[in-house]
């Protein structure tokens, strides 16, 4: 029975020494350290779906112009009140006509506030409108987020079961080949029973592969509010795109449209709308009445009474400051406070989180270059050495295996290294308040080693 073989594991570095495999290593360190920042033509689809289709940010959406259309009302007067009467009716006879000061009345009345009120009120009311499309954006960066981290999650579960398909032919050629040499009487029973026992573990990792890429698409469709089950669709090569900006950069783009801040800023205003109409209730509202009254003749002489006009303003009068405008103004004036030191809090923490994700950004681009450039390289030239040796005899079936599995296993985790960094992206986006800005763009690398 002829025996088969492995064939050698294919890599450009192969045959690369030990020096000038470390040499080309730390260049491509420094290359690869540019983040990715490009989004894929599918997610790119998946993501103006989500925004356009997902009911939990629609009716975010309406809130806020509910809020808005509704702002006109607090700037204007209450309606008028028109009402009509009788005055002076003598009660020993209820004639209209008996006494000169009987009266049937129709008047009008306006309830004004103290000067500029109306305007702080409809102030205060935009601001609510402010504050929700705010959240609105926040909500869609989350939205946008959440699509992206799923995706490019699902990606990674696909190139696992990609990875999973090559290990399971690798290994069934390798048992093949133990089952071969068992039966010319060259290899081990034991050498079979390693390679069944690998790809039992490789079935059960398929499974679970599979259970996951199918919970993601679950999700994914959920998100985007589809209402059956639809696949999604994935990229054919990682997505690959240009250097990061500046710190510096990053940290105005982030002040400048992170929704929290115009959040906060929101809640600033509005308290500060809160003091000045808490001044306000310190003067009196004013309570204008205008009457018509219309009298009978004299029923004795027959001539006629004339009609009589009032007029009258009536003002509250603060006579509880003390329990009243005072607790009010005092409590506004916390608020305020309040509300400035979260705005402060906010401002000072979001460079240190955009720092925090930069960093892991390129923590996880050099992780990458390092499987890519050194760690695989080694890997290769150990899977093909290890054949090697097998094939004459100097290792186990065991060892020869294990070089070759990890070598591909090497590969998925140098994968995972840059859709973890996609992921981190995709959260640095969301802080920044939007897609990152190219403006001040600078070489990362030298920028990652200014600030260590």
């Amino acid at each position: 029975m002829k025996e088969q073989s492995i064939p050698m594991a294919s890599h450009p570095f192969s045959v690369i020494n030990s020096t000038a495999l470390i040499t080309l290593a730390v260049l491509l360190v420094l290359l690869a350290a540019l983040p990715v920042r490009a989004k894929a033509e599918p997610l790119q689809a998946l993501l103006d779906e989500g925004l356009a289709n997902n009911q939990e940010l629609a009716s975010q959406r309406q809130l806020a112009e509910a809020l808005r259309a509704e702002a006109p009302f607090y700037g204007s007067l209450q309606d008028p009140r028109l009402g009509i009467g009788l005055s002076n009716v003598p009660m020993d006879s209820f004639e209209l006509d008996q006494e000169a000061m009987t009266q049937k009345q129709l008047f009008i009345a306006q309830k004004v506030p103290w000067f500029g009120t109306l305007d702080l009120a409809q102030q205060a009311a935009l601001l609510k409108a402010v504050r929700q499309e705010a959240r609105v954006q926040a909500k869609a960066l989350e939205l946008t987020r959440m699509i992206s981290t799923a995706w490019y999650d699902l990606a990674f579960v696909q190139r696992g079961l990609e990875t999973n398909k090559r290990l399971e032919a690798l290994v069934s050629q390798a048992l093949r080949i133990a089952e071969t040499r068992y039966a010319t009487g060259k290899g081990l029973q034991q050498d079979i029973l390693a390679a069944q026992v690998q790809l039992s573990e490789l079935l059960d990792e398929r499974i679970s592969l599979e259970r996951r890429r199918r919970t993601l698409s679950d999700r994914i469709n959920t998100l985007l509010h589809r209402e059956s089950f639809r696949t999604i669709p994935l990229p054919s090569d990682i997505p690959q795109g240009a250097p990061l900006p500046s710190t510096e950069a990053m940290n105005r783009q982030a002040l400048q449209n992170n929704p929290g801040i115009a959040l906060r800023q929101a809640d600033v205003d509005s308290a500060t709308i809160a003091v000045k109409l808490a001044e306000k209730d310190y003067y009196p509202d004013m309570d204008f009445r205008l009457a018509y009254g219309q009298r009978e003749d004299n029923p004795m002489t027959g001539l006629d009474r004339p009609d009589f006009l009032s007029g009258s303003v009536t003002f509250s009068v603060p006579l509880w400051q003390a329990t009243r405008q005072d607790s009010k103004l005092d409590g506004a004036q916390k608020k305020l406070d309040a509300t400035k030191k979260a705005l402060v809090a906010l401002e000072r923490s979001l460079p240190h989180q955009v720092d925090a994700l930069r960093a892991e950004i390129f923590g996880y681009s050099e992780n990458h270059a390092l499987l890519r450039t050194a760690l695989t390289v080694q890997a290769t030239q150990w899977a093909d050495s290890s054949l090697a040796a097998y094939e004459v005899g100097k290792i186990q079936f065991d060892t020869m295996l294990s070089a070759r599995v990890r070598l591909l296993r090497y590969e998925l985790r140098a994968d995972r290294y840059q859709y973890e960094q996609l992921k981190k992206l995709a959260e640095l986006e969301e802080l920044l308040g939007g897609p990152i800005h190219p403006e001040g763009i600078e070489t990362a690398v030298l920028t990652e080693e200014t600030t260590q």
